[in-house]
């Protein structure tokens, strides 16, 4: 077998793969996988990972989330039940495997397997290998991000609460989160549901720890099309508003190049686990039927590169949310 800092330095330029190697205590990793059917009836989302408290208790769990009808479940199982591939992102908690090109779950009414193809990963360098850049290399972190798959389509059936349900033909969409928290405060929304297709958009706001303080961060990333525009912390953009009100939530961001205006609409959410100094004893809301109005300008010009309403919105605003706001 590769010794373990081997495995942890091929990790980190692969975000994508279990970054947990040789932890034992104070850590999360979970990897986020949403499915939607190709009549968007059936909307769900699939959470695999393990989880460290402070005392060294282990477990790891497969959380299930039904969008439509706003339920989620949490199936917990022995931390030796979880198992992770060296060489690529795979990863087993008993029955049910994950990875990159296909998913199969083995639970309590939910039952199926769905291939995936088409994938947009975020692009990878040796000193950017993902979606958190040069942050990728500070080891004090409290929360890590990746992006596994922008958008993808989907091939398969799952057999849910006694009824077959069809995937063929739908979208999903693939990231993950690992280190001992989630942010204190933080806005995070999803959406590959344009009314033309070829268009992924995610973005999160929140509070970062850093040394003796903090600072609000950011990361946006558009597919549009066959291109990835970004804005992010490290690559010169500007975060030049982040506001709330009610079940509405506006950003505003802009690069060298572009200005970016998101408008949400936030449906009704349903609670979800999250990790606490590794422990999943928080508790966080999101919904799964939001809705994202999107328009990208070029500022130059002031030319509209792109403007569409997103269905389907993946959404959570969580925690100390006054710290955030621009």
């Amino acid at each position: 077998m590769e010794a373990k800092p081997v495995k942890r330095i091929v990790s980190l330029f692969n975000p994508e793969r279990f970054q947990g190697w040789g932890k034992k205590r104070n850590y999360f990793e979970g990897w986020y996988f949403k499915i939607l059917s190709t009549d968007e009836e059936n909307a769900f989302a699939l959470i695999p990972g393990v989880s460290m408290d402070t005392k060294g208790n282990r477990h790891s769990f497969v959380q299930f989330l039904d969008g439509r009808k706003k339920t989620s479940e949490y199936h917990k199982f022995e931390y030796d039940d979880f198992s992770a591939s060296p060489k690529r992102f795979q990863v087993s908690v008993g029955d049910n495997r994950f990875s990159d090109s296909n998913l199969s779950v083995n639970l309590n009414g939910l039952k199926g397997e769905l291939n995936f193809s088409g994938n947009v990963p975020w692009p990878k360098t040796w000193y950017s290998p993902g979606i958190m850049g040069p942050y990728t290399f500070v080891p004090f972190m409290q929360c890590y991000h990746g992006i596994v798959s922008m958008d993808h389509s989907i091939d398969g059936v799952l057999e849910y609460a006694g009824k077959e349900i069809d995937f063929t033909g739908g979208r999903g969409y693939i990231e993950k989160d690992w280190g001992s928290s989630f942010p204190e405060g933080y806005i995070w929304l999803q959406s590959n549901h344009f009314p033309e297709p070829g268009v992924s958009i995610k973005t999160s706001v929140a509070k970062i720890p850093w040394l003796r303080g903090s600072f609000t961060g950011f990361i946006s990333g558009i597919w549009l099309y066959d291109r990835l525009i970004k804005f992010t912390t490290y690559n010169g953009s500007i975060l030049k508003k982040s506001a709330i009100e009610g079940p509405k939530v506006e950003i505003v961001m802009q690069n060298k190049t572009y200005l970016l205006e998101i408008s949400v609409l936030r449906d009704s959410a349903t609670a979800l686990a999250s990790p606490l100094n590794g422990h999943m004893d928080g508790r966080i809301e999101e919904s799964m039927s939001s809705e994202i109005d999107v328009s990208l300008t070029e500022r130059k010009s002031g030319r509209l590169i792109f403007s569409g309403k997103g269905r389907n919105a993946a959404v959570e605003v969580a925690g100390n949310i006054g710290e955030i706001l621009v």
